[in-house]
């Protein structure tokens, strides 16, 4: 095929003369429907992904497929194993008390899998290593960033992944 016959198959073809005859009505309901398409599938990746690495002892929160933090945590200690699986918030509390253990203080907890959470910690000097009963414990201004950022993107469009082991 030469040049010239090339080129003319091509513009046979080309959507641009495709939408040149297409009738005005059907031209704004295809542009109406890419708008729709193009905010739904905005709507579906509004989400928030929170990775725990137990392994590396660490979390990254992401937001929209964009990373946004990474802070240092404390999973279960050994014989308190932090359940690794993916999980969705099932519900939130700012201020908790553990019933379980000594009344300890969990601030801005996010449970995610019955009664293990993502909470504030006060043991600061902890942080780095497993030392929980099996919660995963942040700094208490990292708990209350990323509570804040749950509450507001929703605990529907919020994803928990933990994995890896202990170091």
């Amino acid at each position: 095929m030469d040049r010239n016959s090339r080129a003319k198959a091509i513009s046979r073809s080309s959507p641009i003369r495709a939408r040149r005859q297409a009738p005005r009505g059907a031209l704004l309901r295809a542009a109406f429907a890419a708008v729709i398409l193009s905010v739904s599938a905005g709507a579906a990746r509004a989400n928030v992904v929170i990775s725990i690495d137990k392994s590396t002892q660490q979390m990254l929160v992401s937001v929209d497929g964009m990373p946004r933090y990474r802070w240092v945590v404390s999973t279960g200690r050994a014989g308190y194993g932090t359940p690794s699986g993916t999980y969705r918030p099932q519900r939130m509390e700012r201020t908790w008390f553990s019933k379980e253990y000594y009344n300890s203080p969990m601030p801005h907890s996010i449970f995610f899998h019955g009664g293990y959470a993502i909470h504030g910690s006060y043991e600061i000097r902890r942080l780095g290593g497993p030392a929980s009963h099996g919660c995963i414990r942040l700094h208490p201004a990292n708990a209350a960033t990323l509570f804040a950022l749950v509450k507001q993107r929703g605990m529907s469009d919020t994803t928990i992944v933990v994995s890896g082991g202990h170091r």
